[in-house]
């Protein structure tokens, strides 16, 4: 019984800290965008996930409307509509956050892309992004702040506008 007691005084078992969590363990981990000196709401804070699938899902929908118009025209078939899609969502994703900031997506869901440095993005870190983008796996990976690997590589931040 006194095991037990001592156990607890001296601090967490070891199940606790793994099976929980970097929190449980102690970490102070602070909150999305503090470590690159981002404010915590409202402009130029770090967008959150719901806000990025949505914008993801409305440049997506846009594009797949865009292949299917021109595949229609050359009577392409559906493989090939698929791939033109893809090629359509990089190219826009490439292009517009090269030099907006931004793609249709983001827009209408109030956020944008921007370098850490401040500088616009530019084609070639938009390049790399968008590339990055389209291998899915890097996008999947996030750290502390909500950036994927594809933001990292570019030294970019998803932020509202």
């Amino acid at each position: 019984m006194s095991g037990g007691k001592e156990q607890q005084a001296a601090g967490p078992r070891w199940t606790q800290t793994w099976l929980g969590g970097a929190r449980s363990a102690g970490a102070d981990l602070g909150r999305p965008g503090e470590r690159l000196g981002l404010p915590e709401n409202g402009s130029g804070a770090i967008a959150s996930y719901g806000r990025r699938v949505i914008a993801l899902f409305l440049d997506w929908g846009l594009s797949a409307l865009v292949a299917g118009l021109l595949a229609r025209t050359l009577d392409w078939s559906a493989p090939q509509r698929s791939l033109l899609t893809l090629v359509v969502f990089g190219i826009q994703a490439w292009v517009l956050t090269a030099t907006i900031g931004t793609t249709a997506g983001k827009r209408l869901c109030g956020i944008r892309v921007i370098r850490l440095d401040g500088r616009p993005v530019g084609f070639l870190m938009g390049f790399a992004r968008s590339l990055l983008l389209l291998l899915v796996i890097p996008a999947l990976i996030w750290d502390r702040d909500y950036r994927g690997l594809h933001d990292r590589a570019s030294n970019t931040a998803v932020v509202n506008v």
